[in-house]
């Protein structure tokens, strides 16, 4: 009788891990995708980027995880705070963990900046305005209005001739 009702303990936990981890998961991103709430889109990006953390923590440390006793059950549990709405962990994570410390450094950068600053930040990528705010955080705003003029003059010096190549100005 404890072997077949081990056995059958076996048998659901080798189903529920793909079903919580990923079957729903990708239904519920589907739902969000469709539907018009911004809250459903940030519960699922934001899991499904804890989920390849978690992947990728795997893969690097298969071989460490294998020895620790129920590792699988305890993922399966963090998976499960993650992914039921009862929990909405990932949402959770999000809002304590990711918001506060981005919304803090771009309302620091965004308040420092002067009306030059942001301007020149609006025809950056996001991509480089998040290093340009890394920047500023660092080395302060005087450091990007050297920048800025060092671009200015340099781009002042270049102008391009009537068959569209460029001459240096000197």
């Amino acid at each position: 009788m404890t072997v077949s009702l081990w056995t059958l303990v076996v048998q659901l936990h080798t189903f529920a891990g793909p079903i919580l981890m990923l079957v729903y998961p990708l239904y519920a991103s589907i739902m969000a995708i469709e539907s018009p709430f911004k809250e459903d889109d940030t519960q699922w990006l934001t899991y499904w980027v804890l989920y390849s953390f978690f992947s990728l923590i795997e893969l690097g440390f298969d071989r460490v995880l294998a020895w620790i006793p129920m590792w699988y059950t305890v993922k399966l549990a963090c998976i499960a705070w993650l992914v039921l709405p009862q929990f909405r962990g990932a949402a959770y994570v999000y809002d304590n963990y990711v918001r506060k410390h981005i919304g803090a450094t771009a309302a620091q950068v965004e308040a420092k900046l002067t009306p030059q600053q942001r301007h020149f930040l609006q025809m950056m990528s996001p991509q480089a305005r998040n290093s340009v705010a890394q920047f500023i955080n660092e080395n302060g705003t005087e450091a990007f209005d050297k920048i800025i003029s060092s671009a200015t003059n340099e781009a002042k010096k270049i102008r391009p001739t009537p068959n569209g190549e460029t001459q240096e100005r000197y």
